[in-house]
């Protein structure tokens, strides 16, 4: 959405992101066609990484495709997060305005960030959101499908436990790129071999995000724009004006806390075990089902997440009962008493986080 993700919300963005298939989020971007490799000045990683992180590439509008392989049910207003593919289109002003749409099970879902509010627009339901706008308010479907933005935050969060190179060249999306790699430093316990991301040459803003898991050759995340203008954008993607009959929702504060400080939808801040790599997230689930995800904003009534533990197997520990969820690139523990523990970990970190 053209906004990034800094301190304590970078690090649990990153980290949500590096998991995200394993609660429906989980994008495996088809890669855009493949050409020869661009001959490109040489650049240390050191130097890439320091321009990666301090680049504005300005405005750009671009299409992001998006495949998923990962073997998850179809998830209300989600159907990215099912066997398939999908395109998804983002725009940015360069100065912190955006918008993004996603297509949903027979609509699309879209969301705006006008300077001022953040607005979500789902036709399924005719619902609309609206929040004042906030870094740590991005709805993490919108930001997961912008490749920009999830290899910037993943950069931010991973570089210090990293072994960081430069593996040549690429071309995506028509652009010249090169190959920036971060592979998890020895004490890292994590299922990912290694995250690559392909850098314009000239904008130095990421293009492609790939992440490859232990023990596979073939990408088990990646996020790439299959194509993609620099330049100015029509301003009128970046206001949005809630359509006749639409229902219009703002969140609401709680009794005694401070004016303009919306409540959190689902519950409280999870709690980041850990850092880089071997990041686990520990959240309360909502309390009226433990073992079923709250439907996302502008979901249709009804439309509630499927049961997840139906997709594991059970586990149990000194931290209580619950049930497992793996894919190749992370897993989740969902405990009987309402908690979820999700990282790009194996099952010992999460019992181990759970524990504390």
């Amino acid at each position: 959405m053209g906004m990034r993700v800094s301190g304590r919300a970078g690090r649990t963005a990153a980290a949500g992101i590096a998991v995200a298939g394993i609660v429906g989020l989980g994008l495996i971007a088809i890669p855009a066609g493949a050409g020869a490799a661009p001959a490109l000045p040489p650049v240390s990683a050191e130097d890439l990484v320091s321009s990666v992180l301090a680049a504005h590439p300005g405005p750009f509008g671009g299409t992001v495709t998006i495949t998923n392989a990962l073997g998850l049910p179809a998830l209300p207003n989600l159907p990215q997060a099912a066997n398939g593919s999908s395109t998804v289109r983002v725009w940015s002003d360069g100065d912190g305005r955006g918008r993004l749409q996603l297509p949903t099970a027979s609509g699309e879902q879209s969301f705006v960030a006008d300077g001022q509010t953040l607005w979500s627009w789902n036709s399924d339901g005719k619902k609309v959101t609206k929040a004042p706008e906030g870094k740590d308010k991005i709805a993490p479907e919108a930001a997961a499908a912008n490749p920009a933005e999830a290899a910037v935050t993943a950069l931010g969060a991973l570089q210090a436990t990293s072994q960081i190179r430069v593996d040549g060249t690429a071309e995506v999306a028509g652009h010249a790129a090169y190959e920036l790699v971060l592979a998890p430093a020895p004490s890292e316990r994590t299922l990912l071999r290694e995250v690559r991301i392909a850098v314009d040459a000239e904008k130095r803003t990421p293009l492609r995000l790939t992440v490859l898991a232990n023990g596979s050759t073939t990408p088990a995340l990646q996020i790439g724009f299959t194509d993609l203008t620099f330049g100015a954008q029509d301003p009128a993607l970046f206001t949005f004006t809630p359509p006749p009959g639409a229902t219009v929702e703002e969140p609401k504060a709680p009794a005694g806390a401070p004016a303009g400080k919306p409540e959190k939808v689902g519950g409280a801040e999870p709690t980041a075990v850990g850092d880089g790599w071997d990041t686990v997230l520990v959240a309360k689930m909502p309390a009226q089902d433990a073992t079923k995800s709250p439907a996302p904003e502008g979901a249709r009534p009804g439309g509630a997440m499927p049961n997840l533990a139906a997709l594991g197997t059970p586990v149990s520990g000194t931290w209580g009962k619950g049930t497992l969820i793996s894919t190749a690139v992370g897993s989740a523990i969902i405990t009987d008493d309402g908690r979820i523990a999700v990282g790009a970990v194996p099952e010992q970190v999460l019992t181990e986080a759970l524990a504390k």
